[in-house]
């Protein structure tokens, strides 16, 4: 039976100093993993405005469900405005209130992430108090939880990123990110020593860091690995984390080993970072013909 990946959170609009583009990492990584086959779908909210009907229209077209976005009255569709100066991170100013903060807890979804073999979460959706109540809600029915970091000041508060890492199983984060929590508890600044203190800390049974250009480190309970990055033109790096996550997720659902889990996962996000925008269409052998280039060359 094919997994199911429910994903939780912001659906907005990326505005870019010439265009404006489908956003928000949930929405991100549940296209991606369609990309890979997998049955992803998606939890969030919009307003009733014509740009929450563009990302309705977006998200049919990504074939992704429409059952579990709800549409509201009372507060716009999100938007996020995007700055590209640094081409190896992109910056966000996030307009806030807007619908995807208020996402009502409702029988559906949790119905629906019940039946999923995996939850994806993040903590931008938690900065408000009705949709952080709603993924705490949530949170107590999934089986298998993935917590994607991704932490965007000034949206976040320590109590609530570390409530939400303690509900993890699995979490994935940034180097930046990486130095940022240590910093909470202590100075370690080697890699593999800090990655061991914050799944310790954490009870995490995974623990996955990406490295930007350099690749990324996963820990789990029987190994450190790490990988190096692939070398590309960059185009622009929006949804380069949300990719390899998505194909981080697809590889540790084949039962994959590290080495080969990261290296997709890092061939996928350098990929999308070669194509313009955050959810391009590509497939598995795209990926794969990626990792032969590289090799070769």
């Amino acid at each position: 039976m094919t997994p199911t990946i429910t994903c939780f959170g912001e659906i907005l609009w990326d505005v870019l100093p010439t265009s404006k583009q489908p956003g928000g990492a949930p929405m991100n990584v549940a296209a991606d993993l369609r990309n890979f086959g997998l049955n992803a779908q998606l939890i969030s909210r919009v307003g009733s405005d014509e740009l929450g009907k563009e990302l309705l229209a977006f998200l049919a077209e990504k074939q992704l469900p429409l059952d579990l976005i709800q549409v509201g009255q009372s507060h716009l569709t999100g938007i996020a405005k995007a700055n590209l100066s640094d081409t190896n991170e992109v910056t966000y100013k996030i307009v806030q209130p807007v619908a995807w903060d208020y996402i009502f807890l409702e029988p559906l979804l949790l119905e629906a992430v019940r039946q999923s073999t995996l939850f994806v979460y993040g903590s931008l959706v938690a900065r408000n108090q009705q949709s952080h109540e709603t993924l705490l809600a949530l949170l107590e029915v999934a089986p298998k939880k993935v917590f994607d970091v991704n932490l965007r000041a000034p949206h976040y508060e320590r109590a609530t990123v570390e409530e939400l890492l303690y509900r993890a199983d699995i979490a994935k984060l940034n180097e930046h990110e990486l130095v940022e929590l240590s910093e909470w508890y202590s100075d370690e600044t080697d890699l593999k020593q800090a990655m061991l203190q914050l799944r310790e800390r954490y009870q995490l049974e995974t623990l996955c860091v990406t490295l930007g250009e350099k690749g990324a480190a996963l820990l789990d309970k029987d190994c450190f690995t790490q990988q190096a990055g692939f070398s590309v033109e960059v185009e622009d790096t929006i949804g380069s984390g949300d990719a390899f996550l998505a194909a981080f997720i697809y590889k540790t659902l084949q039962g994959a080993s590290p080495q080969n889990t990261l290296e997709f996962a890092c061939a996928t996000g350098a990929y999308v970072a070669t194509q313009r925008g955050a959810t391009p269409t590509f497939t598995e052998e795209t990926i794969t013909r990626k990792i032969l280039q590289a090799e070769v060359s």
